[in-house]
This record gives structure tokens, C-alpha cells and sequence, in this order.
């Protein structure tokens, strides 16, 4: 099975197959992003993908978890996505998850009995990028849906009895929107509620827009230290009921986990903790400090 490189999976993805049903973004017009650059949209045909599941099922004894790759992918028609469900359940029974990237875009444009209808044909979570929950911060980044949107959309998901994954991005404020940020988008996390939180560190990759901005002095980029004042102002305004919490991604300057809200008193003690430390504790043996 040959794969039309680069591919990108969520870190809890590390030991799913992975089946590319579309190829790149539909939306790929976010300016921090480089990840589907060099490729143009493209939805496979369900006999490609029914070949590539074939192929795999010959080398493959067992499949616990399926992810459908690449970016948001939800956005596939309805019935093509019902129909990949079904061939995946027949030709891998003992698999327990399917997962998928869908953008805020391509959940509000599915109704809810959709939704259902995934989950209970074996879709068993959908990964969102919500990056920012501030508005002019979506907006600066070229995002396309507004915070509200992604609220509409979390809560459609959570409403489908789909579990719900987040993402959202450190740092991607700049200096002069870090504390609208880190209040906003606790604002919008409080609202919906997710099952999952992956919080990454800001990575500006040369070539993209915001890498450009950069240049010109129009985006500034928190220091490490900042990063960690910014995670604390999140987390002091989270009331989520019962969500994994994780930033170990590898962008990340301090590894932080745990499940909110019981976990709370600790990582925000943790936090001042890494503040008050020497630079050092953003090297690579920081864990150390534990």
C-alpha cells in the first residue's frame, strides 16, 4: 500500500492503520500551516481506498483502530463515508475505533442524525482543530470559521454521542493577543466540553505565510516562559467536567498531562513551579523537575 506523502495522523493515532480517503485539505489556506502545501485537494474513489483496505487486511492480522487520513476528511459526501463504514466493518470485525479529522466547516455541514448514524456505523472520534478561540486570532490566521461556529460544531459532535477530540495552539496569539487568547478560548473549550485537549507550542515553519510575517515584524513570538504564563491563564479559566488533558506533543517546552478537572490544582502548581525554574528546564531533560 503506498501512501502520496506527507502524511499526518494525531499523536493517539501512533498505532492505527491509517487509510488515506482524501488527499490533503480542503480548506489549506491557514497561514501557520504547512502541512498539505505541496498537494491539491482530492477525494479518492471508493475503489482506491477499498484496494489500499484489501491490501492491508493480506499483512495485517489485526486492526484495533482505523484512521481516515488526510486533513478533515469529514468533509466526504454522507453516503461515501456510510459506505467506507460498512467495508470497513466487514473486512476488519474486530476493529473498535475509527478516527477522523473534521474541520468545524465540515461537522455544521452534516445534521445531527448524520452524526449519529457515523458513530453508530463504528466512527469513534473526531479530531478538531480548534486552534484559537478569539476571533481576530481566527481571523489573523486565515482560520475561516468564527469561534461560535466551532462552538455550534463541538456540541453537535458531543450531541451525536461521538467522543470529541481538540486541539488548540499555544502561542498563536503573539504577543499582543496572549491574553485574549488564553481567555477566549478557554471560553470556547467551557462551552463545549470535549472529550480530549491537545495543547502544541507554536511552530513558525519557513515558507508559510505567518513564517513571512514574521520576517516583517508583524507576529511576535512568546518565549518559552511566556508560553508557560499563557498555559496558566488557560487552565485558571477551564471548567471542563471530564476531559484527558495533554501537552507532550514534541513542539511542546514542558511536557503536561492529566484529567481535568481533578488535575487541575496540581498542573497549575506545576506550572509556577517551571516559571520560577532556571531556562534550563526547557531542555530536553526537563522532566527532571518532577
Amino acid at each position: 500500500m503506498k501512501y502520496d506523502l506527507p502524511l499526518f495522523r494525531p499523536p493517539s493515532e501512533a498505532y492505527s492503520l491509517i487509510i488515506q480517503v482524501t488527499l490533503g485539505c480542503s480548506h489549506n489556506k491557514c497561514t501557520f500551516c504547512s502541512a498539505f502545501k505541496t498537494k491539491t485537494f482530492k477525494i479518492r474513489t471508493l475503489d482506491e481506498v477499498e484496494a489500499d483496505l484489501k491490501e492491508a487486511r493480506k499483512t495485517h492480522p489485526y486492526v484495533g483502530k482505523i484512521f481516515l487520513a488526510d486533513g478533515d476528511a469529514l468533509i466526504l459526501p454522507t453516503e461515501y463515508l456510510l459506505k467506507l463504514f460498512s467495508l470497513i466493518r466487514k473486512l476488519f470485525p474486530e476493529c473498535n475505533r475509527i478516527g477522523i479529522y473534521g474541520s468545524a466547516k465540515a461537522i455544521n455541514r452534516k445534521t445531527l442524525a448524520e452524526l449519529k448514524q457515523f458513530g453508530q456505523e463504528g466512527l469513534g472520534i473526531i479530531y478538531l482543530g480548534l486552534e484559537s478561540g478569539n476571533d481576530q486570532v481566527l481571523t489573523n490566521i486565515n482560520k475561516g470559521v468564527t469561534a461560535d461556529e466551532t462552538i455550534r460544531a463541538g456540541l453537535k459532535v458531543k450531541e451525536a454521542g461521538i467522543p470529541l477530540s481538540i486541539t488548540i495552539i499555544s502561542g498563536m496569539g503573539s504577543r499582543e493577543l496572549l491574553r485574549e487568547h488564553a481567555l477566549d478560548t478557554a471560553r470556547v473549550l467551557n462551552a463545549i466540553d470535549p472529550d480530549y485537549l491537545g495543547l502544541l507550542a507554536l511552530m513558525i515553519v519557513e515558507g508559510t505565510p505567518l513564517f513571512e510575517q514574521k520576517q516583517r515584524g508583524q507576529f511576535e513570538v512568546l518565549t518559552p516562559k511566556e508560553i508557560m504564563a499563557e498555559t496558566k491563564l488557560l487552565l485558571e479559566n477551564l471548567e471542563l467536567t471530564n476531559c484527558v488533558f495533554r501537552a507532550n506533543h514534541a513542539s511542546n517546552y514542558y511536557p503536561l498531562m492529566g484529567t481535568l478537572p481533578e488535575d487541575k490544582p496540581a498542573l497549575l502548581a506545576l506550572l509556577d513551579k517551571i516559571q520560577n525554574a532556571s531556562p534550563d528546564v526547557f531542555k530536553k531533560d526537563s522532566h527532571r523537575l518532577l
